[in-house]
């Protein structure tokens, strides 16, 4: 089997990185040298025997660079581009440009043994000891892991986690569990008005309303930078976050979170073709539809 030097293994991981990142486009080597904080001259001068390996390929032009061969991605046994489903990874509460790309559980025959080794397709120096790490979903499986970081290894780009909680999303679509009627606040209402009604059904954020269209969503955050800023005698349009994303009802619970994590809100319309007839929010499908598994 090929060996590699610890310095070309780390030039490869960064090249596949950057490469996914860049959807394909070819990566240069300053780019390379910066995420891993080497020399450029050292990853010019590693580029040529990766070259020579069959590992890395260039790409000539003012928009060259270079770009990882299938073996390399068979070596390193990292999913090509094409075939890649990007599996989140949550670092104290905050995601992370990187993707798990394997979890290796404890063995059934050592129930007591709780910690998981996650292959990492990033760059894993954002992630240290004592780190908390919320995994997942994962494909197929659709398995989420909540664990505390203890150990990492460069070498294989892994982390070493004690396991907390592991669970399997349910199967279910939003329509099953979507909250209804929908409880709206009007975009010309005070702060401290909506703020009320956030606490009148004990509600972490509601859509904003203007003429009978959803434009904007209010919340514990929108509420607290308002508190800070003196604007609870503001109208909430001021202080919205002025987005709001629709899903059909028949949106797997899967499919929402990923919405949610790519669009950045902790709360969904729920349509019923294209009508909007109820919400489905992070904190329900995670501490309601598993309340044991999350406590």
């Amino acid at each position: 089997m090929l060996e590699l030097t610890q310095i070309q293994k780390d030039i490869l991981y960064a090249l596949i990185t950057l490469y996914k990142r860049k959807s394909g486009s070819s990566i240069k080597g300053e780019e390379i040298a910066e995420l891993i904080n080497r020399n450029p001259g050292t990853v010019r001068n590693q580029m040529q025997a990766l070259r020579a390996l069959g590992l890395v390929e260039g790409v000539p032009g003012p928009k060259g660079g270079y770009r990882p061969t299938a073996r390399a991605y068979e070596l390193l046994a990292i999913t090509k581009p094409e075939e890649a489903v990007r599996v989140p990874i949550v670092v104290n509460g905050e995601t992370i440009d990187a993707s798990a790309e394997e979890i290796s559980l404890p063995s059934l025959s050592h129930p007591t043994v709780c910690g998981a080794r996650v292959r990492v397709l990033g760059d894993i120096r954002k992630i240290n000891p004592g780190d908390r790490v919320i995994i997942g979903p994962t494909p197929v499986n659709e398995l989420m892991v909540w664990g505390r970081v203890t150990g990492r290894d460069d070498t294989t780009n892994s982390i070493v986690i004690e396991i907390e909680k592991i669970f399997a999303l349910p199967k279910d679509r939003v329509g099953e569990h979507m909250s209804s009627p929908i409880i709206t606040v009007g975009a010309d209402d005070k702060v401290r008005d909506a703020a009320k009604v956030l606490a009148k059904y004990n509600i972490h954020s509601a859509p904003v309303v203007e003429n009978g269209k959803y434009i904007g969503l209010f919340g514990l955050v929108q509420l607290a930078k308002a508190l800070a800023n003196d604007m609870l005698d503001k109208p909430v349009r001021d202080v919205m976050l002025p987005k709001v994303v629709f899903v059909e009802k028949t949106t797997k619970i899967r499919e929402a979170l990923r919405i949610m994590r790519d669009q950045g809100v902790r709360i969904l319309v729920v349509t019923d073709s294209g009508k909007p007839v109820g919400v489905i929010t992070v904190h329900r499908i995670l501490i309601e539809l598993a309340p044991e598994q999350v406590k």
